[in-house]
């Protein structure tokens, strides 16, 4: 049975990081030593690490793959493929495809075609809609991430609207419910006054779109979702924190004591309102970015602990939708494949620590969604690794985009790392810049 040794790396886990190797056997970590000499037993494989930082595999709750139905934009092999270059071994995919995953057949299909076509380990969100409750007590929890709530659309419209299909939703699964918060009624009545504003005008210029979709309508939305989960004694992960105010719904208590969680994404831990002039629609997102205000807010919140876990809400579109402004141009960015490297260039800034953004990307993620044996580098643990090594100074373009729609919104950005190895169950999924195109992960398994 072959033995990997990954030697003389800087492994940062469970808040500490210190100088050491790890072994790697029939795709689990066998071993962890500060020294090489005190192995157990021989090693077929060295990889030296020297200069390299070893951490888990990173774990992303939030990705639109597009598939099936939209594959003109993006599929599950060509994002999972960018995954892969970007150190995310594990995706948890959106229901909002064609046909969307709202029935249990779509949803039998839709883990088929992952288990197909995906190079890294996946699972994904069973949609909820006004009129399928019934089917949360169906699902299988073992394979099933949780239940996708849209409280406000997005791309593929599965608004759940009416307050009767929301109780029953919270109230018929012990499931995690994963919901995305916008009040849909001020986001009409921004819309009609902004509109008045630019009477005339075919569009409207981008830097509204932060006004449309307003911290009101956030606010609003998310408040009535904790208060239904509160009703209800409900597991509720609100997705996408974009304003300061939500984050007075959320507790810093411990993440094993929690019901109630929250999910910050990395646009809205880059951005500003400010950015939209440099960058345009490519930084639309829905709930779109708003102030350094609230960027620093949320920033905050990931160090105190009122935000649980960062993610992407990774969403391709070609890029001739995004041509526009407000009205027109689609909201969603292409990000899992430098996720990690926006993360160690925050760190770079000091915004974060390593260990921070380890603990946020890896540990918390694989607690809170009960992954069993991920999300760690501990014996016995599937061997998802990923060696990051800090580098010159280079420049990001589209032409490094992995994403079937060819664009980045991080296009002229500078970085100071790259990942140069990523492991998924022991695989040598990507090395130097090559992905095995061969390789498929596993399906994730949650703990009930």
């Amino acid at each position: 049975m072959k033995r990997t040794l990954i030697d003389n790396a800087t492994i940062v886990n469970e808040g500490q990081s210190f100088k050491g190797c790890v072994v790697i056997e029939n795709g689990r970590i066998a071993e962890i030593a500060t020294d090489r000499n005190s192995l157990s037993a021989p090693c077929d494989e060295t990889i030296d690490a020297t200069g390299c930082y070893l951490l888990p595999g990173i774990i992303d709750d939030h990705v639109h793959f597009r598939d099936p139905g939209l594959t003109e934009k993006a599929d599950i092999f060509s994002e999972s493929r960018a995954a892969a270059a970007g150190g995310v071994t594990s995706i948890m995919d959106m229901p909002n495809t064609n046909p969307q995953t709202t029935t249990l057949d779509a949803l039998n299909a839709k883990l088929d075609l992952l288990n197909e076509k995906c190079v890294v380990n996946h699972s994904c969100y069973f949609g909820a809609t006004n009129n399928n409750c019934d089917d949360l007590a169906k699902l299988d929890k073992r394979r099933v991430c949780g239940v996708k709530l849209f409280m406000g659309s997005s791309t593929g419209n599965m608004l759940v609207d009416r307050i009767s299909s929301l109780r029953n939703i919270f109230h018929g699964t012990d499931m995690l419910i994963a919901a995305h918060c916008e009040e849909q009624d001020i986001i009409k009545k921004n819309t009609a006054k902004v509109k008045e504003l630019f009477a005339g005008k075919d569009d409207i210029p981008i830097s509204e779109h932060p006004h449309i979709r307003s911290a009101e309508a956030c606010y609003a939305s998310s408040e009535l979702a904790v208060r239904l989960a509160k009703d209800a004694n409900a597991r509720l992960h609100i997705l996408h924190i974009s304003t300061a105010g939500e984050l007075e719904l959320f507790s810093n208590a411990p993440l094993s004591e929690k019901r109630i969680t929250a999910e910050a994404c990395i646009p809205h831990l880059l951005f500003t309102d400010r950015d939209y002039r440099t960058f345009g629609a490519r930084i639309k997102c829905n709930p779109a970015i708003k102030t350094e205000a609230d960027r620093d807010a949320i920033r905050n919140a990931v160090k105190s602990g009122l935000i649980d876990v960062i993610g992407t809400d990774h969403a391709p579109h070609l890029l001739s939708e995004k041509a526009g402004g407000a009205l027109k141009a689609m909201s969603g960015m292409p990000m899992v494949q430098f996720s990690l490297i926006c993360m160690l260039k925050l760190v770079d800034d000091a915004v974060f620590t390593l260990e921070t953004v380890v603990e946020k990307m890896c540990h918390a993620p694989a607690r809170l969604f009960h992954i069993e044996k991920r999300g760690y580098i501990r014996e016995g643990y599937h061997a998802d690794l990923v060696l990051v090594r800090p580098t010159e100074r280079w420049t990001l373009t589209d032409n490094d985009v992995l994403s079937k729609c060819g664009w980045t919104p991080l296009n002229g950005i500078d970085f100071n790392w790259k990942v140069e190895k990523t492991f998924a169950n022991g695989h040598l999924i990507y090395s130097d810049g090559v992905v095995d195109d061969t390789y498929r992960g596993d399906e994730l398994r949650f703990n009930d």
